[in-house]
């Protein structure tokens, strides 16, 4: 757990206690963190726990007993509290040339207190613009300077400044640790379930779901849908339009933290004299490009559970064959029972092809109001 004369420091296991399901990423950090270098990727999906991962990097770095995780540096690091540690957030949609400069000057500057300094820079997959003016500097900073990028993936514009990193990646949260992870704030166990289902290896939007009054309510109007078609048109028609107002309602929680962010750099602003928030019209664009994408998130979670109960129906459906075939001795006349497989196979195609076009931007209407229909039996 300490340092060495030839800068080898050997961080505790416990200090990345808070990343949740990276074991294999946090193996990585403690392997690279023994001999440090100059300047790390973490690179993953949203809700993986890179920020998490950086801060234990970050107080692994500035730790003199490289990492212990209980020492006053630790603690400070690891609550974004250090003077030595800076988290550098884009005040747009991307970070900015003029970002990335102010990023260089300050990588020119000797630590407050610890021996070095970490500049943590966030979003970096979308600094195209600003990456050659990084460049040169996260190449061959000065000896005390370290940084530790992140990005949700990393694009060919990153790939010079990706190759003179340690490249960390993280993977989608595994289920079973989402739900442990929400289990152990209190949650109960098929409450947690749910969430990790629909959090879809996504930490944030657990956290999301789980304060989310409405997202038991959703999730038991999809698991109605199949007794509540009754092969009526105006019966898939009223469930199409519902599903789609859930999806629309599911984001509410989102729009409450865009506008408390919009109000953040709104405050931030004021302090440094400037008149409005810079990039203003980005930031809401990106900020809209968010809640789309949960919105289809919450659409394919809502599928998903859709299709599994068409499976429960098919697995049902063809253990009662199987179990009359035995029973019997005979060889299946019943044509009605290889009708009903051959609907709910075709059934549960439909929901795996709505899901799929979500993905294509397909006109969720449309799409919605199509699979009500074949869902009812009325395309038969």
């Amino acid at each position: 757990m300490t340092g060495s004369a030839s800068g080898e420091i050997r961080p505790a296991p416990a200090l990345f206690d808070a990343v949740v399901g990276q074991s294999r990423a946090v193996h990585e950090l403690l392997a690279a963190g023994r001999r440090p270098v100059h300047a790390y990727l973490l690179h993953g999906p949203p809700g993986s726990g890179k920020r998490v991962a950086a801060r234990a990097l970050a107080a692994a770095l500035l730790c003199p007993d490289g990492g212990c995780g209980r020492c006053n540096t630790c603690r400070r690091a690891l609550a974004g509290t250090h003077p030595d540690l800076t988290v550098v957030e884009r005040s747009g949609a991307s970070l900015d040339v003029d970002e990335a400069r102010s990023v260089v000057s300050r990588a020119q500057r000797r630590p407050l207190e610890a021996n070095r300094q970490v500049l943590v820079i966030a979003d970096v997959h979308l600094a195209i613009r600003a990456a050659p003016a990084l460049l040169k500097t996260v190449e061959e900073p000065p000896p005390s300077t370290f940084f530790i990028l992140l990005a949700d993936s990393v694009p060919p514009g990153l790939a010079t400044i990706a190759s003179r990193c340690i490249k960390i990646a993280f993977d989608p949260v595994p289920r079973q640790a989402v739900v442990a992870w929400l289990e152990a704030r209190g949650i109960d166990p098929e409450r947690a379930e749910s969430v990790a289902q629909a959090a879809d290896g996504n930490l944030d939007r657990a956290r999301l779901l789980v304060n989310d009054p409405e997202f038991v309510t959703r999730l038991a109007q999809w698991q109605s849908v199949p007794s509540r078609l009754d092969g009526t048109g105006a019966a898939a028609a009223v469930a199409a339009t519902e599903l789609l107002e859930l999806a629309e309602r599911a984001v509410a929680p989102l729009r409450e933290q865009h506008a408390l962010e919009l109000s953040a750099l709104a405050d931030r602003a004021d302090l440094t004299g400037t008149k409005g928030i810079p990039g203003r019209k980005q930031v809401e664009e990106e900020h809209r490009r968010r809640e789309r994408r949960f919105r289809t998130d919450d659409l394919r979670f809502g599928l998903a559970t859709l299709a599994g109960l068409y499976r429960d129906r098919l697995v049902a459906a063809t253990t009662a064959s199987a179990t009359g075939l035995r029973e019997s001795g005979r060889t299946p006349s019943s044509a009605g029972s290889a009708t009903e497989r051959r609907r709910l196979f075709r059934q549960i195609e439909a929901i795996d092809g709505a899901s799929a076009a979500l993905d294509r931007n397909a006109n969720e209407a449309l799409l919605m109001d199509a699979l009500m229909v074949e869902l009812s039996g009325m395309a038969d």
